[in-house]
């Protein structure tokens, strides 16, 4: 018992002090980096016998500012990870994985755009309601009560897309109004005075004291809610006030230093792993660690950079804690984060005619919607003038404005929207989770990472892009892949692998950006999807080849598909090899959509939408549900295709911005009346 009470001991001082001395000493290596070297004895005199001297005003105004908010932010971001991970029982909530951090970024982005005068009153104020609403948001759609890990964090993996894809169209454009945000939106430290620090300070002091004054009732939460109840908490009030209190300590942060993800994951199961349970320790552990993480992460952004151009540490932050979040993964791999859970209901409409009729329909409607985008341009609806154009000879330039621009562009849309939803439907299969797609597996995440390296290596065309796009794509899945291997290819397991590699990637991203001095608004248009200027070339080198070959071949595994979908057990029994079985369809769904990525871009939710949508009008198990489901995404991509050239003419906006204004509300309504289905 004394050596246990010693080693104990021994342990908090270690983790507490040693924790203390570390940040101490990453706070004088913060201090001593900057584009002007100067000596530590300058740096001491500045700090403790400061002079009217330029070195002296660089350290007490410059760096000491940025490294005091860092040890700020890091710590309230810590301390709110901890707070959710609790309240919702779920080891991998962090406000960057439940999508608070969008929603707060989004609501600055927005009112900086409109309402400008509200930042000028407080920027706080705007980032907690956008952080509250987000949060309520996921957690209406999820559910706090009876979710599982998957679920909650697929759930706020949607919301932060359908946010990102918000706030990349507002700043596209409203470029000049919004130019200065794109670093800020990455996360930054960024301080040119104190102004920063004495705005967060007495916020993060409140926000840590609440959190203190809440760690006994959150330790009896963690013994079990029937338990807490018969203590006498009122778990709902408990719930409602520790939520505020995260998402307070995350709104201050996001209104200083912009949006940082992964902090409150690492820190809190850095304390975990030590083995602190007791919330007043891991409270202030994580605190200490946060801040540890967070200062390092700017250590080493500018080790890496040493130049002028910042390198946003929010991206540093997801470098290092993709990599945590998919290790935590897979050591608790063993717990199958509740499959029997992730499942999610969708309906059926009873369609009073058959499927035949229904695929009918579909190929009509899509060619219908093909003549009219070949008919539109900037003047509006020109069907009969363009027909005359075309089987005529009164208009030779609007002949080649049809056949050479309109479309081409219009096919490579709808072929590219067959193979998203395609892969949807595979991914949907594999993995038996309803909200499984090619951003979901972290497939269109390698893409962009691919594209944008071509981009960056000097010397390559831009013509190498899409190829570019291609090799990331399939080295996401390989990576993928390689990872599952370990878990024995369970689906959640993949779904939440993948939720990592995109956030890996994302924070590469992120990074090749600012590195290569890329134009803001023609990444984000690009990493957004967009259906521009798409020629022939698109439809003959990326996305003919995939029908052709892959698509027959996948018509051989539709029994495997559904087979697949009823459980690993049933397969099993019924004789399939379920861990090859899942690994080829996988790479099957992985090839199809990164053509479709090497042709269009990174566009998301027409393989969320269009399966369920096939679900809804023919039902579950059908065999027409492939063609229906292809024909469907196809349909959705080439109206995304024509609004986003109608709209606001004569600018444009992405294609896969359309698509995410249009499937993200439709999913938050299948999500919310699942979770009323299910009640």
């Amino acid at each position: 018992m004394a050596s246990f009470v010693k080693n104990n001991w021994v342990k908090t001082v270690l983790t507490f002090l040693g924790g203390t001395v570390l940040l101490f000493f990453l706070l004088f290596i913060h201090i001593n980096q900057g584009s002007v070297d100067l000596s530590p004895s300058v740096v001491l005199q500045a700090i403790f016998a400061p002079q009217d001297l330029l070195e002296h005003h660089t350290v007490r105004y410059l760096r000491l500012p940025r490294a005091v908010i860092g040890i700020l932010a890091g710590g309230a971001l810590a301390v709110s990870g901890v707070i959710l991970q609790t309240i919702t029982k779920n080891p991998l909530s962090s406000s960057s994985t439940l999508g608070i951090h969008a929603g707060s970024y989004f609501a600055v982005v927005f009112a900086t755009i409109f309402m400008p005068v509200s930042l000028q009153l407080n920027g706080l104020i705007v980032a907690f309601i956008g952080g509250v609403l987000t949060a309520a948001l996921v957690f209406g759609l999820a559910g706090v009560t009876s979710s599982n890990p998957v679920k909650m964090v697929l759930a706020g993996m949607v919301v932060t897309i359908m946010f990102s894809s918000f706030t990349s169209l507002l700043q596209i454009f409203y470029e000049n109004e919004t130019a200065g945000l794109f670093l800020w939106g990455s996360g930054t430290l960024v301080q040119n005075n104190w102004n920063g620090v004495q705005f967060s300070l007495p916020f993060i002091v409140l926000g840590m004291l609440a959190a203190i004054l809440l760690a006994k009732q959150l330790d009896i939460f963690r013994l079990g809610e029937d338990v807490a109840s018969s203590l006498g908490q009122n778990i709902s009030r408990l719930r409602l006030v520790s939520l505020l209190v995260a998402v307070f300590l995350t709104a201050v942060t996001v209104s200083v230093v912009g949006p940082i993800g992964f902090v409150g994951l690492i820190a809190p199961h850095l304390l975990k792993l030590l083995g602190f349970q007791n919330h007043y320790l891991l409270l202030i552990g994580s605190f200490i660690w946060g801040a540890n993480v967070l200062l390092g992460a700017d250590v080493l952004a500018r080790i890496i950079d040493p130049s002028f151009s910042e390198l946003p540490v929010g991206a540093i932050t997801a470098f290092i804690g993709a990599p945590w979040l998919i290790f935590l993964i897979l050591r608790k791999q063993n717990q199958r984060y509740g499959e029997k859970g992730s499942a999610m209901l969708v309906g059926n409409m009873r369609l009073p005619f058959s499927s035949t009729v229904v695929m009918v329909l579909l190929s009509v409607a899509l060619l219908g919607l093909i003549i009219v985008g070949a008919s539109t341009g900037n003047s509006g609806i020109q069907v009969m003038k363009s027909f005359q154009a075309v089987f005529g000879t009164s208009d030779d330039f609007i002949r080649k404005m049809i056949l050479d621009i309109r479309l081409p562009r219009i096919i490579v849309a709808g072929f590219s929207g067959a193979l998203l939803a395609i892969s949807g439907y595979i991914f949907q299969g594999v993995l038996r989770n309803p909200l499984a797609d090619p951003s979901v597996i972290g497939i269109t995440s390698g893409a962009g990472v691919g594209a944008l390296l071509v981009l960056y290596v000097s010397g390559l065309s831009a013509v190498f892009v899409p190829l570019g796009a291609f090799a990331g794509a399939i080295v996401a899945f390989f990576i993928v892949m390689g990872l599952s291997y370990r878990a024995k290819f369970q689906p959640t397991i993949l779904a939440l692998l993948g939720v990592g590699i995109s956030a890996f990637g994302s924070a590469v991203i992120q990074i090749l950006v600012v590195e290569a001095d890329m134009s803001v608004a023609s990444a984000l248009t690009w990493l957004s999807g967009t259906t521009y200027a798409k020629s022939w070339n698109e439809l003959f080198n990326y996305l003919l080849w995939p029908m052709i070959i892959i698509i027959p071949i996948l018509y051989f595994q539709i029994r495997n598909i559904e087979t697949l979908s009823l459980g690993d057990d049933t397969a099993m029994g019924l004789g399939m090899r379920v861990m090859s079985t899942r690994f080829v369809l996988a790479l099957i769904a992985s090839l199809v959509a990164a053509a479709s990525v090497a042709a269009v871009g990174t566009i998301g939710f027409v393989g969320l939408m269009a399966p369920h949508l096939a679900r809804m009008l023919l039902g579950p198990a059908h065999r027409h549900l492939l063609p229906t489901t292809a024909l469907l995404g196809a349909v959705l991509l080439v109206i995304a295709d024509i609004l986003s050239r109608t709209l606001i003419v004569p600018k444009e906006i992405p294609s896969g911005i359309i698509v995410a204004l249009i499937g993200a509300p439709y999913f938050l309504y299948i999500m919310y009346r699942s979770n009323q289905i299910k009640k």
